[in-house]
């Protein structure tokens, strides 16, 4: 069968040529504050697990502080991130059947309340305290994953053809700066309880090092992440559907026209037969399980899917388990000569620079070049630096560990924190988002993004246990041994490699418009 390209609705194409706006930039502010959030939700339990483990873990005699132990500490760690899988799912499936915007404040809502529920964690154990923990987190999880389908469909319907990708970019660059404030607000947070409250390290005073006020530390630390959800409620409750979803899904031309004729501030003509036209073509009524949608885009989802699926191993196993790497290369003062105030600060410390020289840059490097270099080739040449950079720290890895070599170390490291943002971490998220029918988009970028966080969950609990020494003696306790640092970054480098063969059977989508990457405006003819 051949295909014919029909003629675009008025109000798609308005949207598709339209100049950058005032609304455009709304739009970004609107759905960026939830990714704001979202990284701050997911990265700041990495820099309190410690401070948890001195608290509710401390064991009298011990040369070492408390610390969780392993089923306690994944748990912990990773519980968000199956509830961001399977919010991923399921409000990405609920997108497509309700509207963008009718889910939209549902998931802001859940962050809300999980984050102030986090850090009210209640009990009288150390058990009930991480396990009411823990459940909160999971729900806080589900509200974050229903976040990445919706933000990133709404602003690639919301966005022109000619820089659509720097949108959908931006929106997934306000991670960058949740990441940062995450790690200012812990230095702050810490450095305030340390002038209030004296203690002594942990090797002159074990008991006394650890104040009872630091078990406020962390509760406000998570507590935090409430404030920008709640800040962007409002706008969120006031943003019209998008036009696509109104007429290619919903079917409603006047009401599609109205909206973005508003928004646009110019007339748009509704043209209620030519969407009566599009709704009785076959080729737009195909569902996700049927054999068309796997001719048309089987190979794309499963290349979205897995691309992602694979960043997230290597990107996950490196950002919530860092500090680990910085306590091993000696970046962060051993453990014993801290108090636990101390050792908040200088792992929120370590977090702040790494995403301060390399995350943030990273992120806005793509938005910059995206829509000229294209998605394809950012996502190529990022995958292939990031395994450059995993190879080049693992394999003469002894080298790093040098007193004098450490800081060559955290640049490398810091080298594949910027190629993984300039890079497969931005266009995993930003193509699922571009290439599927309206009425499936959501859907597909939540399959894409809930791949991610299989990947996610494969990288921190595995690297959690891979990283440690070969010795079990000194492997950390409680946990056995594992491959070492060395060979975990070298399994991560590999990983990147096959990322780099899959994001082969991804299109590229620069400069076309989503009813093109679709094919949503044509029609098969024998």
């Amino acid at each position: 069968m051949a295909k014919e390209q029909k003629s675009q609705l008025e109000v798609l194409n308005a949207l598709d040529v339209a100049k950058t706006q005032w609304y455009h930039f709304t739009a970004i502010v609107i759905a960026g504050m939830g990714f704001f959030t979202d990284a701050y939700d997911l990265f700041c339990i990495s820099l309190v697990t410690k401070l948890l483990g001195r608290i509710y873990y401390h064991v009298d005699g011990s040369p070492k502080p408390g610390s969780l132990p392993p089923n306690i500490s994944a748990a912990v760690n990773g519980v968000a991130l199956f509830g961001t899988l399977a919010g991923q799912l399921f409000f990405g499936w609920l997108g497509d059947k309700m509207g963008r915007k009718k889910v939209y404040g549902m998931t802001l809502g859940i962050m809300v309340v999980a984050s102030i529920a986090s850090g009210l964690s209640f009990g009288h154990t150390p058990g009930t305290v991480m396990g009411t923990l823990c459940f909160f987190r999971f729900w806080l999880g589900f509200g974050i994953g229903g976040d990445y389908p919706l933000s990133a469909t709404i602003m690639s319907e919301y966005s022109n053809k000619k820089t659509r990708g720097a949108f959908i970019a931006a929106v997934f660059a306000m991670q960058g700066f949740g990441i940062l404030s995450g790690g200012v607000f812990a230095i702050v947070i810490s450095s305030i309880f340390k002038s209030v409250y004296k203690a002594p390290p942990y090797e002159v005073d074990a008991l006394g090092s650890t104040v009872p006020q630091a078990d406020y530390v962390w509760r406000i630390i998570l507590m935090f992440g409430a404030i920008p959800a709640a800040m962007t409620f409002y706008s969120r409750s006031k943003m019209p559907e998008t036009a696509r979803y109104t007429a290619l899904v919903a079917k409603d031309a006047k009401k599609a026209a109205a909206d973005m004729s508003k928004v646009l501030q110019t007339e748009i003509e509704a043209e209620p037969e030519k969407v009566e036209t599009i709704r009785d073509e076959k080729t737009n009524s195909f569902g996700l399980f049927s054999m068309q949608f796997v001719r048309r885009h089987g190979a794309h989802l499963f290349g979205t899917a897995s691309t992602w699926f694979l960043l997230d191993i290597a990107f996950y196993s490196q950002n919530l388990f860092q500090k680990d790497v910085f306590s091993a290369i000696g970046w962060i003062p051993k453990a014993s000569t801290m108090n636990a105030l101390d050792e908040v600060f200088w792992i929120s410390r370590a977090q702040t620079l790494i995403a301060l020289c390399s995350t943030v840059p990273g992120y806005w490097f793509t938005v910059a070049f995206i829509d000229h270099i294209g998605r394809f080739w950012i996502q190529l040449v990022g995958f292939f630096m990031m395994t450059v950079f995993m190879f080049g720290l693992a394999i003469p890895y002894h080298h790093w560990t040098q007193p004098d070599n450490r800081i060559g170390f955290v640049i490398m490291y810091a080298l594949t924190f910027f190629f993984a943002n300039f890079g497969p971490n931005s266009t995993t998220f930003v193509v699922p988002a571009e290439i599927f029918p309206a009425r499936l988009r959501s859907t597909c970028h939540g399959i894409s993004a809930a791949a991610g966080k299989a990947g996610a969950i494969i990288g921190a609990f595995g690297f959690l246990y891979l990283a440690q020494d070969k010795d079990p003696k000194k492997a950390d306790p409680g946990y056995p041994a594992g491959i070492g640092v060395k060979n975990a970054l070298i399994v991560l480098g590999f990983v990147n490699l096959l990322g780099m063969l899959c994001t082969l059977l991804v299109p590229e989508s620069k400069g076309k418009s989503l009813e093109e990457m679709s094919g949503e405006n044509e029609e098969e003819t024998a």
